[in-house]
């Protein structure tokens, strides 16, 4: 089985998580610009019970446009994001693929919010589906 750790830059908060990522995204909406500081965010989730967290954390949580909340978990120390939830998927647990530091992480599944995409930006894989 597959294990992968993802870091804060300064290492004091880590997510472990086991196993395959059940989902691998793109997502181009702007809040997602805002928290990843780029043109767009990735991420991948895990069922909430394959995935283990170690060192402190602080949280901060937002409510989208989808009217939903997320709470975004980031170290008190560098303020690197390691892992989010969103309420409406419980018991998942989503992690910045940046976080692992690993180029050769699976490519995303999805890519959504498409309609906020820099024009620049063509997200390429056999089987992505794209979302507006």
């Amino acid at each position: 089985m597959t294990t992968r750790t993802a870091t804060c830059q300064c290492g004091q908060l880590t997510a472990t998580c086991e196993g395959d990522p059940v989902r691998v995204s793109v997502c181009h909406c702007l809040e997602c610009q805002k928290r990843s500081g780029s043109s767009f965010a990735a991420q991948a989730r895990w069922p909430q019970e394959q995935v283990a967290i170690a060192g402190e954390s602080r949280a901060w949580s937002r409510t989208g446009g989808d009217g939903g909340t997320a709470t975004f978990r980031f170290c008190p120390d560098c303020g690197s994001g390691v892992w989010y939830t969103h309420d409406a998927l419980p018991d998942m647990v989503a992690v910045p693929i940046g976080a692992f530091a690993e180029p050769g992480f699976p490519p995303p599944d999805y890519s959504v919010y498409e309609e906020r995409k820099h024009h620049w930006v063509v997200i390429t894989g056999e089987g992505i589906e794209h979302y507006d």
